[in-house]
């Protein structure tokens, strides 16, 4: 049962994840080809706009939390994020800047795939079992 739970929490998780994609790529887009931001500054603005949405969607749909204690829960998640904000920048400036193996939203693709399990599984451990 406890391993069907986790599944459906993964799976809700990722769909939160495919909405924050749309609030990330939107607000870089916004922020690096219209207000012609430095791209790792709007890639930043980008991921953190997305994080506070995904923090509200992950706590009351897919860890259906109750804790009265929101915001130790939204620094957790905060962290987990800004941390996975870091290796999300040096996977982009890896493979797009410094290798060039990839165009610039190929790369953050690529990078947003490899934070999503950093990001679930210290969440689910930490964050929402706060």
């Amino acid at each position: 049962m406890e391993f069907l739970l986790l599944w459906e929490k993964l799976f809700k998780f990722g769909i939160v994840g495919v909405s924050g994609i749309g609030v990330d790529f939107g607000i870089t887009y916004l922020s690096k080809d219209r207000l012609l931001f430095n791209k790792y500054l709007a890639n930043s603005v980008g991921f953190i706009a997305a994080a506070t949405t995904n923090y509200l969607l992950n706590r009351y749909w897919t860890f259906e939390s109750s804790s009265v204690k929101v915001l130790m829960q939204y620094i957790s998640f905060m962290v987990i994020a800004v941390c996975g904000l870091i290796i999300n920048n040096f996977i982009i400036y890896l493979s797009h800047q410094r290798k060039g193996w990839l165009k610039f939203y190929m790369a953050k693709i690529f990078a947003t795939g490899v934070v999503f399990l950093w990001n679930f599984t210290l969440n689910y451990l930490v964050t929402f079992s706060i």
